[in-house]
């Protein structure tokens, strides 16, 4: 892990609040807690656990929830935890127990558990059995209160309304668009079923093993299937599409192109060859300044990633507002409200980018961040501005 001190180099008036970098030499664990700001909420944000793990890119993440929270505008703050660990050891729980053992005073008061890369279902049980509070995670298993929110594809139903109110603001919808999707993970997999099933024509989707493509539209619900079955590999079993290289997805002739895999897969050298009208960043961090300035000069359209992969988050909020209630709110009204949220809030970034002739990332920061400031102001800290 990064060394602590390099976090300094980070902070500003936005935070991070609290860096609490933990270990067990017993277990081997070692794992940090980067709670970035509280202005608006208590800290909320995932934990994941990998071997490779840096306070930095914590700090990152943590920031990012910070943005995330206000721009869907729920009162919480943000926040991120990572176990410096390898997931697959098999000494996992003596090691997440060793983790939220040392982090206890924060947990849930300050930090709610929840799960990312590397962790599951069980895992959130370990944290509660280990804090014995029921509150104390998410993502525990349903005879523990748990919500299985992850299920209805929440992250990928709001890359779909992201790119339904893009299409409409210009004078276009799904029906008559094509779209190609980088990532066929949970959430380009279930963006492909939601487009499908709005009357898009899916003309590629990508997984690490090769990119399938067919411009006169893939069977969607069939591959979905098959993904089930032979995983990544499913683009090669699915025989009706031609296998690409992978990166092409980013440069077919479709309207819509859905970001949902990794960071700065658009850049300086491919970012002038994108055809799509429309770019929807449903993974975080997926296109680099410099190919944001060249897709902005020629007037592509960027649903940014702390808008367009919102859906989770609000998700997470309700499952937040549920985890002590005996009531859980059904589909239908987690999908309502994701619809609602997303109208607003790529209708406005989309508007105030316009109005301004700045990048939509820009709008959407400036929203974020105002929102921020006036809850820090509010709070007693005259000293903060934009």
């Amino acid at each position: 892990m990064t060394h602590a001190l390099d976090i300094f180099e980070k902070m500003d008036q936005y935070g991070p609040e609290k860096v609490l970098a933990v270990s067990d030499p017993k277990t081997g664990m070692k794992g940090v807690l980067v709670i970035d700001n509280t202005a608006r909420g208590p800290g909320k944000g995932g934990c994941r656990m990998s071997p490779t793990l840096s306070i930095d890119e914590m700090a990152r993440l943590a920031r990012a929830m910070t943005w995330k929270w206000a721009i869907v505008d729920f009162k919480y703050g943000g926040a991120k935890a990572g176990i410096c660990n390898d997931p697959r050891s098999p000494h996992k729980e003596e090691i997440i127990r060793a983790f939220v053992k040392a982090l206890q005073k924060y947990i849930p008061s300050e930090y709610v558990f929840g799960l990312d890369m590397g962790l599951n279902e069980s895992d959130a049980a370990i944290v509660v059995d280990e804090c014995n509070d029921i509150s104390a995670s998410m993502g525990t298993p349903p005879e523990l209160g748990g919500i299985p929110y992850d299920q209805l594809g929440a992250a990928g139903f709001g890359a779909k309304e992201s790119a339904r109110i893009a299409l409409e603001m210009r004078n276009s919808d799904l029906k008559n668009t094509t779209v190609s999707i980088q990532g066929f993970g949970a959430l380009g997999n279930a963006a492909a079923s939601f487009l499908s099933e709005a009357g898009a024509t899916i003309v590629a989707v990508s997984t690490v093993e090769g990119v399938l493509h067919n411009q006169n539209g893939l069977d969607i619900p069939r591959l979905v299937e098959l993904y089930k079955i032979y995983g990544d590999s499913a683009v090669y079993n699915y025989n009706g599409g031609k296998i690409l290289g992978l990166g092409e997805e980013l440069l077919l002739d479709a309207d819509v192109l859905i970001l949902g895999a990794i960071q700065d897969v658009l850049h300086q050298g491919n970012a002038d060859m994108v055809k799509a009208d429309i770019i929807i960043e449903g993974a975080n961090m997926p296109t680099t300044k410099e190919a944001e300035e060249i897709l902005f000069s020629k007037g592509k359209l960027i649903v940014p990633d702390i808008v367009a992969n919102a859906g989770g988050v609000i998700a997470a909020a309700i499952g937040m507002d549920a985890r002590n209630s005996c009531m859980r709110p059904e589909p239908d009204i987690v999908y309502d409200l994701i619809s609602c949220k997303m109208e607003q809030n790529v209708t406005r970034v989309i508007e105030e980018a316009v109005s301004k002739n700045i990048k939509t990332r820009e709008a959407a920061m400036g929203i974020a961040r105002e929102r921020v400031v006036k809850a820090m102001q509010f709070r007693g800290n005259k000293q903060i501005r934009l």
